[in-house]
């Protein structure tokens, strides 16, 4: 089913992030953690791509265990260290297999030595999806600007160009801070950009992950969620208990002010997305 399809329906809706193995003989295990997560009945599930674009056999066996477990799947793909050859095949196998979602992605620039110049911005990457077949397509959105952007208003331009180039759906990056994300909506709709926007949303169980969600979205951690962090450090039970709270009030809110459509960062993680479930049983329909 094509996931522009599912965000049309008026349900409130919740989908999950899973990401594959990096090495073959974890595959197994990957698609045993999807197997958990699609039992809950989530409205689709999206398959990170491995780094560099290094593993898309892995990320398209998981996502056949999605399809399997009868829930839509959604394969991400990144370009910044693509060629054109490279993608095309990509998009072969993923028609091949029946999987018509995909979250077009520039990808994390290599540490060391120049970057493949075939596609310099997602926005490319989109326009060339959609020259080699029917598929849905989405791109990642960031509420509090991309961290390698100058300014806020730069990254609406670069976001409204890759909508622009066919972008079917947003999926934000995570947010700890709802009113970061209510703002950012709104200057979306002021620029124009007014495709089904999916607010991403990460428990953070682990003291541990905190520093580290900091670092890798540039994401404003709310001294409430810091205090939190701050006071069960050294309790994992705790911290893991208090940080599914956390997530699930940031959720309450999101759905009273009207957002319809959360994307729970699992991290491979099933009983986090259960306890989430069951949290708002009443409040988020699943299956």
């Amino acid at each position: 089913m094509r996931i522009s399809s599912i965000l049309a329906d008026e349900k409130v809706r919740l989908s999950c992030e899973v990401f594959p193995p990096k090495r073959f003989e974890g595959i197994a295990q990957a698609c045993q953690v999807t197997r958990e997560i699609a039992a809950l009945g989530p409205a689709y599930i999206s398959v990170t791509y491995g780094a560099a674009g290094s593993t898309p056999g892995h990320t398209l066996a998981v996502a056949q265990a999605v399809q399997q477990a009868g829930v839509t799947p959604l394969c991400h793909l990144t370009c910044v260290q693509s060629t054109k050859e490279h993608v095309r095949q990509v998009l072969f196998d993923m028609k091949a297999a029946g999987i018509e979602n995909v979250l077009a992605l520039r990808g994390d620039l290599p540490a060391t030595g120049e970057p493949c110049r075939d596609f310099a911005y997602a926005a490319e990457l989109v326009a060339y999806i959609h020259s080699q077949g029917d598929f849905c397509v989405g791109a990642a959105c960031y509420p509090e600007g991309h961290p390698e952007c100058p300014s806020r208003a730069e990254d609406l331009r670069h976001l409204k160009q890759k909508v622009d180039a066919g972008v079917d759906f947003l999926t934000t990056q995570m947010f700890f801070d709802n009113a970061i994300l209510y703002n950012f909506l709104y200057r979306c709709l002021r620029a124009g950009i007014d495709v089904p926007v999916c607010a991403g949303i990460m428990p953070i169980c682990d003291a541990k992950q905190v520093k580290r969600a900091v670092q890798l979205s540039g994401s404003i951690m709310p001294p409430r969620f810091a205090a939190i962090a701050d006071r069960f450090a050294d309790d994992p039970q705790a911290m893991a208990q208090a940080g599914i709270a956390y997530a699930t009030e940031q959720i309450i809110d999101l759905v009273a002010n009207g957002i319809r459509h959360i994307h729970l960062y699992t991290m491979n993680k099933p009983w986090i997305a259960r306890k989430i479930v069951e949290n708002l049983s009443s409040i988020i329909h699943m299956g």
